[in-house]
């Protein structure tokens, strides 16, 4: 799968990118407890995407590295794509 190919709510099977920016992460509290996010700015050969980082995921991802989600999940927000890894997803670095 390319960046190309993501469309909003719809799985991710595999996406392989390059991480172009790593933005400073942030701490967050819902009702499932307390954690942190960070997001990501990506890209392939097709365009770029946003990539959005949870806890232990954050330490492992630097700018430059090419890294790739299986099971993963793009959603819309504020008219831009955004992919996770979800629940059940993962996140690989290459």
């Amino acid at each position: 799968m390319e960046i190309k190919d993501l469309k909003p709510n719809k799985a991710v099977d595999s996406l392989e990118v390059e991480v172009v920016e790593v933005e400073e992460p942030k701490e967050f509290t819902n009702f499932r407890g307390t954690g942190k996010l960070a997001n990501i700015k990506a890209k392939d050969n097709t365009g770029e995407v946003k990539i959005t980082l949870w806890n232990d995921q954050i330490t492992q991802v630097n700018k430059g590295a090419k890294i790739k989600i299986e099971n993963g999940w793009v959603k819309e927000y504020r008219g831009e794509l955004q992919v996770s890894t979800g629940k059940f997803g993962k996140l690989t670095l290459l």
